[in-house]
């Protein structure tokens, strides 16, 4: 990329410095090349604009976003592109899952497969399919991002099929309830009992805790749920607090290491086997493709969503499921507000 733009900008170049990779041109700019191998590029300096290429390929991405490139943008109020084949659900996946999210209203992304550039004949993207593996052919040509098969989660994409659904007369309904903690999002999700469906999923934060208290009431009013489910580590006691005083039936879930790795397993088998239909949400969706555990030097497995990236649907998905996985018929039956 060096030698490719020092030749494109040649008639505009008034120094270049081939050893500190520094393009100073006739109209005032200046352009810095970087390596990633470094872990604290930039330290110090100020850009308006940083290009990092084939990003999915950077080690410890997110630790040089975050710590040093992020910090260069800040003088110019700049931005940042991120250009790169994907490879894996890694720190770039999330990245490009900000951009695919409403609610990060900073954040842009696009797909942009082979078959889109001008300059590529279409016969030599149709050879390379003939002669390459789907999953190959699927990554380098359609762009897409490919789990490396190491995810909790198995049968996702069938699933992921159902729209959302109002309350039905004589069907019970369980919420799940995730709080949003610092960044993260407060998820409501709610499954129908009896035909083991999800039928609604909110997702919100930045906003006061008496709002998401208002927006838990407005879920409960329309499938007014025989349990709510809700984490009660940190902030969510007195949450769980205020509910009950609603009059609502709330079972707190102790969030540990063994009762997350309960609730996770028993979430994965209930997907992995046809048991539950969910919504065809792409955040939702996104979190559990990227969802992953790691063997701790005990043996046991740690469950939470890769670097840069929130398992918040995920947890209040699992939430709502233990209500049914751990419910007899007569106990779903308890009435609203017991």
């Amino acid at each position: 990329m060096w030698r490719e733009l020092s030749r494109t900008v040649a008639p505009i170049t008034r120094h270049i410095s081939a050893t500190e990779h520094r393009l100073e041109l006739i109209t005032g700019g200046v352009i810095e090349f970087w390596s990633l191998d470094d872990a604290d590029p930039a330290r110090g300096r100020k850009y308006g604009r940083v290009i990092v290429d084939e990003a999915a390929m950077v080690k410890n991405l997110a630790d040089a976003w975050q710590l040093a490139i992020r910090p260069t943008l800040t003088d110019l109020a700049g931005d940042a592109w991120f250009l790169s084949t994907p490879k894996g659900l890694n720190y770039f996946h999330a990245l490009y899952q900000l951009g695919q999210d409403p609610l990060e209203h900073e954040w842009a992304s696009w797909k942009m497969p082979t078959s889109v550039n001008p300059y590529i004949d279409a016969a030599e993207i149709a050879a390379a399919q003939q002669q390459l593996p789907e999953r190959a052919f699927a990554q380098e040509y359609l762009a897409e991002f490919l789990a490396d098969g190491a995810g909790v989660f198995r049968g996702i994409d069938a699933a992921c099929s159902k729209s959302p659904q109002d309350a039905q007369q004589g069907h019970y309904y369980v919420m799940g309830v995730d709080w949003g903690k610092l960044n993260d999002f407060t998820v409501l999700s709610v499954l129908d009992a009896n035909t083991r469906q999800q039928v609604a999923l909110d997702r919100f934060n930045q906003i006061d805790y008496t709002f998401q208290l208002e927006r838990l009431m407005l879920m409960v009013e329309r499938y007014r749920p025989t349990a709510i489910v809700a984490e009660k580590n940190s902030m969510g006691e007195p949450m769980i607090d205020h509910i009950r005083r609603r009059g609502l039936n709330v079972w707190p879930f102790v969030t540990s290491n063994a009762s997350k790795a309960e609730a996770i397993d028993n979430l994965s088998l209930a997907i992995e086997r046809g048991i539950l239909s969910l919504l065809n949400d792409s955040t939702q969706k996104s979190e559990l493709l990227a969802y992953d555990a790691e063997r701790l030097p005990s043996g046991l497995l740690r469950y939470g969503a890769p670097e840069g990236m929130h398992d918040d649907c995920v947890m209040a998905l699992a939430l709502a499921w233990s209500a049914i996985a751990h419910s007899t018929p007569a106990k779903m039956k308890v009435s609203f507000g017991a």
